[in-house]
């Protein structure tokens, strides 16, 4: 199931935190991260780009996707390389109550380009209202999202 039309205008309202799911040795990691919905949108970076898979093989994006983009490192930067199965949860809620929640399955994508990183780390934190350049170590993760579930409360 694709993201929802009213799903998808809720994560390009306000910056939320999704808890990003990985996979290591075996086991569930998941960590908070900061994301942008990139959906649809025709960006010369991100449509028809050749991007090298997690396997070596290259791989032609298709503009119709739905995805989000994410700057990481570390440990979750490590599972992605080895296991490009990924999940996210985001969820609005209002003095603990929650309002809607979203859970993603897809594929993740390293994307070892120190300028679209950078690009990537400006969009990202100026939705955030951070320092553009901070982080300079966060390599961009493009999420292809292949199901959604989405639930208002």
């Amino acid at each position: 199931m694709a993201i929802p039309p009213e799903a998808k205008r809720r994560l390009e309202e306000e910056p939320r935190v999704a808890h990003f799911g990985t996979c290591a040795d075996g086991r569930p990691h998941v960590a908070p991260v900061w994301f942008r919905y990139a959906g649809h949108e025709e960006e010369k970076e991100v449509d028809g780009d050749e991007i090298e898979g997690h396997d070596g093989d290259s791989e032609k994006r298709n503009s119709t996707d739905d995805r989000l983009e994410i700057v990481t490192t570390g440990r979750k930067l490590e599972n992605v390389r080895d296991n490009p199965r990924v999940a996210l949860s985001i969820q609005a809620d209002e003095g603990g109550e929650p309002r809607w929640a979203l859970t993603l399955l897809g594929t993740a994508t390293v994307v070892d380009d120190e300028e679209r990183s950078a690009a990537a780390r400006r969009r990202i934190h100026e939705r955030y209202d951070a320092d553009p350049d901070a982080y300079e170590e966060n390599v961009l993760v493009r999420i292809e999202i292949g199901t959604a579930n989405y639930r208002t409360y």
